[in-house]
């Protein structure tokens, strides 16, 4: 089962994959389509407010972040699952998605906090469902002192498309097991 999906007029079928018994999903991977990830950068972008910087969580919004990063030529963060050995001084939170079958966790250091400190930042991710990975990008630019200029991703599953603080170019419905729309 498949489902076809339009972002801002680039055509893609997803295939849809089960979460739980009562809930399926269409899976949205940008990893290795170039054409899409530098698309779905350039129309973020254009609907994007001014910003210092941009930062994703780890790992499937790694493409986008940089494709916008380089389009904008802006640097970009990335919230790390774990703390590396470089990393010294770490502000973390605890986080649970409704991919992922435990409870991670995002992380930066003090030193990408100093940098992020005062700076208007765009928080992006390669899909937003419940909120809970881009809540806790925002807890961290948050703490680090930084301002979120705005939430962007290509799609918004569900009802997140109509939340009113994120900037979606299109939106991916949840489904039954026949590959209905819920």
């Amino acid at each position: 089962m498949t489902y076809e999906i339009d972002l801002a007029g680039l055509k893609r079928q997803l295939p849809i994959c089960k979460v739980t018994d009562n809930l399926y999903i269409g899976a949205f991977v940008m990893f290795g389509d170039v054409e899409l990830t530098e698309h779905c950068a350039k129309e973020l972008l254009a609907r994007a407010p001014e910003f210092d910087y941009i930062i994703a969580p780890e790992a499937k919004a790694i493409p986008l972040a940089y494709e916008m990063s380089r389009q904008s030529g802006k640097k970009y963060f990335i919230t790390r699952k774990h703390a590396k050995a470089y990393m010294t001084d770490i502000f973390k939170v605890d986080v649970r998605s409704i991919t992922t079958d435990a409870e991670q966790t995002l992380i930066i250091d003090s030193v990408d906090a100093e940098e992020m400190h005062g700076k208007r930042m765009l928080l992006v991710d390669d899909v937003i469902s419940t909120g809970e990975s881009i809540h806790a990008v925002e807890k961290l630019v948050e703490e680090a002192g930084g301002i979120v200029a705005a939430k962007a991703t290509p799609l918004a599953e569900g009802d997140s498309y109509y939340r009113k603080d994120i900037i979606a170019l299109g939106q991916l419905p949840l489904f039954n097991a026949d590959g209905s729309v819920k």
